[in-house]
């Protein structure tokens, strides 16, 4: 009797495990999932593209000041989420581009 318990019981959990992977298979749940995790990833990549722009900016600084360029101040501002502000296309001398 206990045995027949058992087996029972084990039975009921494990339908109930399977009915609950099958309906996160449905296809508004694979959806959901997808959309939310492809937003995360814009976000780390925005984050990342950020970071590389603010190192660039104080790498060409850097070697500005070190062969005697002068420094230019080619980025006016770097908001919270990486943009930056070059003041307009032209808002800078290129020494590169001849202007």
């Amino acid at each position: 009797m206990i045995r027949r318990l058992f087996y029972m019981a084990l039975g009921a959990c494990l339908a109930v495990w399977v009915m609950r992977k099958l309906q996160a298979l449905r296809p508004d749940h694979v959806a959901r999932r997808a959309a939310d995790r492809a937003v995360t990833l814009a976000g780390g990549f925005r984050e990342f593209a950020g970071e590389v722009r603010r190192h660039a900016a104080s790498r060409e600084s850097e070697l500005r000041a070190e062969l005697g360029l002068g420094s230019v101040n080619r980025i006016s501002s770097v908001d919270r989420s990486g943009a930056v502000d070059a003041g307009g296309a032209h808002g800078y001398d290129d020494v590169k581009d001849g202007r």
